[in-house]
């Protein structure tokens, strides 16, 4: 007597093979105001991925919706095939998460806040404090580990804020303006951290405004305006023959080809 077949389990809605995110008709709207509308993006496994766009396009809220911090009004969110919004612990766990202004608790020193994020994700006392050592090396905090947070500068907060979504050794970094009010030294040591990173099978999701940076550091990006989609797929294919700054330009408008009020040139 042979054995019943079982069916086979049907694949999560929006699933693309090989996506480490995978972003399917997310839409938000605050009062009248539509954040961001009917947003679908593939992001490849093993790729480092760059989202841009002006400010106010909805590239914080949409990786808000895709890491969640915020609920959609409608679409899905998948991190390696699981529904951020209905296994949320299994998803974030595979999730590293730089986000724009979400508060830390920053009075807890460098150190402490470090430490308190890789146990929230089961890590072991000994193990969490080896990585702890190791991110706060590699990111030249270890003089202000003992030092409360709340007392970092700018730049140092953005660090240690990347050090925290870098402990648990995520599968995927989703991070918002990574290298705001950081120095060049830094901002060139998290490039090759990141790199690392997905050189070794990770896969990073990183907002800039900085186009020459997305170019030189990115292979894939996707261009963002009023909240929908311009234009997505490899920086190459997205730039064609221009450089990607004259690609977005074009894509978004809004430049304007003057010298300004006559009262602000001098004769």
């Amino acid at each position: 007597m042979t054995e019943p077949v079982s069916p086979p389990v049907p694949a999560p809605e929006g699933r693309v093979d090989g996506a480490a995110l995978q972003l399917t008709g997310l839409s938000k709207r605050f009062g009248e105001k539509v954040a961001v509308a009917d947003m679908s993006l593939t992001v490849p496994r093993g790729s480092f991925y760059g989202l841009v766009g002006p400010n106010g396009a909805g590239k914080t809220t949409t990786l808000s919706m895709a890491t969640g911090l915020l609920k959609p009004d409608a679409g899905q969110a998948l991190v390696h095939d699981v529904d951020v919004w209905r296994d949320p612990v299994t998803a974030k766990r595979m999730l590293g998460n730089l986000a724009d202004g979400v508060k830390l608790f920053d009075r807890l020193t460098g150190e402490q806040l470090v430490t308190y994020n890789g146990l929230l994700f089961g890590l072991s006392h000994d193990e969490v404090a080896t990585r702890t050592h190791d991110l706060l090396t590699l990111l030249d905090l270890t003089e202000a580990a003992g030092t409360m947070v709340v007392d970092y500068s700018a730049g140092m907060t953005k660090k240690i804020a990347l050090a925290c979504a870098l402990v648990h050794a995520p599968q995927l970094l989703v991070l918002d303006e990574p290298f705001e009010s950081v120095d060049p030294v830094s901002a060139a040591n998290i490039q090759d951290i990141l790199s690392g990173f997905v050189a070794n099978g990770g896969t990073v999701i990183v907002s800039s405004h900085s186009m020459d940076l997305v170019q030189r550091m990115c292979d894939h990006v996707a261009i963002v305006s009023a909240g929908r989609l311009l234009v997505a797929g490899t920086v190459d294919e997205v730039r064609g023959a221009q450089s990607l700054q004259d690609r977005f330009v074009e894509l978004v408008g809004g430049r304007r080809h003057t010298e300004g009020p006559e009262w602000l040139r001098r004769s």
